[in-house]
């Protein structure tokens, strides 16, 4: 997940006059991926090189890159994730050609671009975003899930919703979230500002809703597994905000499996898919 960073895209990070820069809205399934990011060892299917790969072959074997808003880990899934291109100035595409184009050569992995628009040089999908969204799904039932199977987080025991929310209340606003962040981290502060972090049961699911400008690496992830703590009675709501106070990794509750989780949105001062 993305670090810390300014709402507005930095210079270096503008598209050269050579290139034209596109947006995508994107969705899709996080397993049997290494998450989104590249990688170097050849054999590794990521969201980025099945991208990147078809942008390639939709321009005729131009080297085509791409920065994402959210860097998802392997399992974790998308319904409104956003990243931009930069194709050759010199290649004439319109938003249906990108969007089909793109869909076409991703087949059959299931990665779809929802929506694709051209956007100024200067707009960045992750520096230019103001906001990000994500939902984590715990399937709250006796009989293990055969239809989402691989979507949401199995918990048999009744959760009490109310003691989730009541401590995901102690969470909200800015904080050191250095207990909730994973031991990885490489982002250069652990300070946040949870906007919003809801829990609610609908029917079998209880559902955690969580906004920020940037989260830290696993930290929805490690927030559910607290809740999910509260929701068990095996912790006092009071007691996440003892954890969070620690800046201590140790001092949370163990970290969510990825299936549960989904990145929902992205918000940007300037949207290209609202237009």
């Amino acid at each position: 997940m993305p670090d810390s960073t300014p709402a507005l895209s930095r210079p270096d990070d503008a598209a050269p006059p050579s290139v034209c820069r596109w947006a995508v809205l994107m969705e899709y399934d996080g397993r049997g991926f290494v998450g989104w990011q590249r990688q170097k060892t050849t054999g590794l299917l990521s969201i980025q090189g099945l991208l990147e790969d078809a942008a390639t072959r939709l321009t005729n074997g131009h080297d085509v890159r791409s920065i994402t808003a959210g860097r998802t880990d392997a399992g974790v899934h998308a319904s409104g994730q956003v990243a931009h291109l930069d194709f050759p100035a010199d290649v004439t595409l319109s938003s249906a050609t990108v969007r089909d184009g793109l869909n076409f050569y991703m087949k059959p992995h299931p990665v779809v671009v929802l929506m694709a628009r051209p956007v100024l040089p200067q707009w960045n999908a992750r520096f230019s975003a103001i906001s990000r969204a994500y939902r984590y799904r715990i399937l709250n039932r006796a009989a293990r899930p055969a239809l989402e199977d691989g979507q949401v987080w199995h918990v048999r025991a009744p959760l009490d919703v109310d003691g989730m929310r009541q401590a995901a209340a102690h969470l909200l606003g800015r904080h050191d979230f250095t207990s909730f962040r994973a031991t990885a981290c490489q982002a250069r502060s652990p300070v946040r500002t949870l906007d919003r972090l809801d829990v609610k049961r609908e029917g079998e699911y209880v559902v955690i809703e969580a906004a920020a400008r940037s989260f830290l690496h696993h930290q929805v992830r490690n927030m559910a597994g607290t809740l999910k703590l509260v929701g068990e009675g095996r912790w006092e709501p009071a007691q996440v905000a003892h954890a969070l106070a620690a800046c201590d990794r140790r001092a949370a509750g163990p970290t969510a499996p990825p299936e549960g989780l989904c990145l929902t949105g992205v918000g940007y001062a300037e949207n290209p898919f609202s237009r």
